[in-house]
């Protein structure tokens, strides 16, 4: 390898490094989840006070905030009856956390139970 070919490997893996690391501090999000389907989400803020105000800024109806950090959270309703059973949960990964709020909606005696929003945060 030339000089040249070692000093432009050099600033692409400084550059790699740079830029890999500057979401490093952007990892806290939020699901604000209210009454009959309503919601808000946050995600890739700084802080989870932030991303909690967010959230409950887009939401209306009593909304409580479940925190998300580095990971995804999903928000399920009965689609034929918004006021009624809803679930919501947070895990690693998309699926996961679609599959467990759909669970704890059909548990709650939803019927016909869909995903009414999710957000993934940092690495989620």
């Amino acid at each position: 390898m030339t000089g040249w070919g070692r000093a432009l490997a050099g600033a692409v893996a400084v550059a790699g490094i740079c830029l890999g690391s500057a979401d490093i501090g952007r990892t806290a999000g939020a699901l604000a989840i209210g009454t009959c389907g309503a919601y808000g989400f946050a995600y890739d803020f700084s802080r989870e006070t932030a991303a909690a105000r967010a959230a409950l800024g887009k939401c209306t109806g009593g909304c409580k905030v479940v925190a998300m950090s580095r990971a995804c959270g999903a928000f399920a309703i009965d689609g034929k009856n918004a006021c009624g059973p809803h679930g919501y949960a947070v895990a690693t990964r998309l699926g996961e956390a679609q599959n467990k709020a759909l669970r704890q909606c059909y548990q709650f005696g939803g019927k016909d139970c869909v995903i009414r929003a999710w957000a993934c945060d940092g690495k989620g």
